[in-house]
This record gives C-alpha cells, structure tokens and sequence, in this order.
C-alpha cells in the first residue's frame, strides 16, 4: 500500500485512502465495441505469425542461422510483449470492466517495459549481425558463432530487467490517491505517472535520461551498422549482388524504422507525462500492430523464408 500523501501533509491524508485498485479508462465511449473487435483480430494474426514463424524456423535445419536465430526470438519476444497488454485490454473493452489491481499494474508495467526495451536490444543485435555477414563476411561465423547469439540475447533481456526495474520501481514510489483512474488502456509508465498526487519531476527526467539512453545506444548501433553496410555494397561490382544484399537488410529497416519511431515518439522526448492522451493510439500502434506486422514484414521479403514454408507445406501433403 501506499500513502496518498508524503508525510508532512497529515491533515489531507487523514480525508485519503490508500490506491489499492486502478481503473484503466481506455478510449471510453461507444468505440470500445469497435477496438475489442480491432484488437481481437490483430492478436489472432500476431499470434498466428509469430507462433508461425517459430516453427517455420525451428522446423527448417536450412534456417538454423544465427540470422534466423535472432528472427525466431524476435517472434517469441513479440508474443509476450502483445500479450502483456492485449488480452487484459481485450477483456476490458469487451466487458467494460477497467479495474486493475495495484499490483497487477505494477506487474504489466515491468513486463511491459522489460519486453519493449528487450526489442530494441534484440533489432541493434541483428542491425550487428547483418553489418558482420556483409562486411566481414569471412569472420562471420566466429563473429557470430552461437556462444555470441546467446550472449546477445541474454544481454539483450537482461538490460530489459534493469530498465523494467527502474521504471516500475520509480513509478510505484509515487503516492496515489483519489479515484485511481489512469487515461490509458494498459498501465504504461506516462499514463501512470500523470494519475500521482505527487510530484512527479524526478520520475519525468529518469524516464527522459534512461529511456533516451537506450534508444539512442542502440539506434546508434543500428545507424552506425547500416552506414558501413551501405559503404561496402556500393562498392560491389554486381548489380545483382547489391539487389541481393539491400534485400536482406530491407525488412530490418522497415521493422527499426517503425518502432524506434514509435518509441521515441512516446518516451524520450519531453512532455509524454504532461499529455498522455495524445500518445494513445501511438500505443496502439507499437503495442498492437507492430508485434503483428515483424513476421509479415520478414516473411514477406524473405525468399528463404517463403520457400521454407513452402518445404514445410509439402511435406504436410498440401
């Protein structure tokens, strides 16, 4: 439990109960009908995409790849991060009931945030790995043997741990009070902030340093990979060796291009406390779309991707 009040305030703190339930106010109104259905068939499609391109892969001894390997734990990672805030958004515009318990709140703001900053690690891991397969193609596979791919990936969740810690536990130090709404579908970290009877400030510039700190690193992992890519395959001779190589970076583009926007969008610029509402269908977006749009966009552009599933629909007898 938390006190509504610091200390030094007893006389209001007398007239004030602890916040020990939270109510989710989501969009209101008679566009609820329409988001359970929006969000019910994203999710369908995220979750048939994503369980679908774990098995394409792990079923494939042609995509055991350490490419691929990031791949397939970048759709097990899109899976848990949907699925951290879709079903309980689900239920709530379905039925109307928005409570949310303390610590439920706190719970899905740690997995939320611990999963989000996880993918950004895991898109500067593979900018990493296309960088060592096209311009040092020859110490590829020392560079990225499998000790290093799991190196990388439990780094990646390991950083998510830290900032989801930071997050929440800086958050949930804030004294709550009143009604204990919260302008949001799900419990993140602006939305959540902006519901405190507390100040707030020290919270903001956290949120602002920590979180610019990670997207800027790995933005910039990802910035600095892709100029030394471009470098190296213009100087190709091969018109069709060029095609080949942008193609296998293409669909990594699209995919940093649409979260990092996204989520500097909502946490590494001033002013997401201030105005929460604002950034709501943003959240949509990232929480929603996005894990449902990575293994289109991959599977899509991916010749070797495509014909896997192919292999893989004939041998079923389709």
């Amino acid at each position: 439990r938390r006190l509504c009040f610091p200390p030094y305030s007893k006389g209001a703190m007398e007239n004030c109960s602890a916040v020990t339930v939270f109510t989710l106010e989501g969009f209101g109104g008679e566009v609820q009908v329409f988001l359970s259905l929006l969000f019910f068939i994203l999710y369908s499609v995220t979750l048939a995409g994503n369980v679908g391109m774990i098995t394409i892969i792990s079923l494939d001894s042609r995509l055991h790849t350490p490419m691929y390997f990031f791949l397939k734990n970048l759709s097990f990672l899109d899976l848990c991060y949907s699925s951290v805030i879709t079903p309980k958004a689900l239920l709530s515009f379905s039925t109307g009931r928005r409570a949310i318990s303390y610590n439920g709140c706190a719970t899905q703001m740690f997995f939320f945030s611990l999963f989000g900053t996880t993918e950004a690690f895991f898109l500067a891991a593979m900018a990493y790995d296309r960088f060592v397969a096209i311009c040092d193609p020859l110490r590829y596979p020392m560079k990225m043997s499998k000790r290093v791919c799991q190196v990388l990936v439990v780094g990646s969740y390991l950083s998510g741990c830290l900032n989801g810690s930071i997050q929440t536990g800086f958050t949930f130090r804030l004294s709550f009070c009143g009604s204990g709404k919260i302008d949001h579908f799900f419990c993140d970290v602006p939305a959540v902030m902006n519901a405190a009877c507390s100040d707030t400030a020290a919270n903001e510039m956290a949120m602002l340093v920590v979180c610019g700190l990670i997207i800027v690193s790995t933005g910039l992992v990802v910035l600095i990979s892709y100029g030394y890519i471009l470098t190296t395959v213009l100087r190709m001779p091969s018109a069709e060796c060029r095609r080949r190589a942008f193609s296998t970076c293409a669909s990594h583009l699209v995919a940093v291009s649409l979260f990092f926007g996204t989520v500097f969008f909502m946490y590494a610029q001033p002013g997401a406390v201030a105005f929460p509402g604002q950034s709501k269908v943003v959240s949509v977006f990232y929480t929603v779309v996005i894990p449902m749009l990575n293994p289109l966009i991959y599977s899509l552009r991916n010749k070797e991707v495509k014909e896997a599933l192919r292999r893989q629909l004939k041998k079923k007898g389709f």
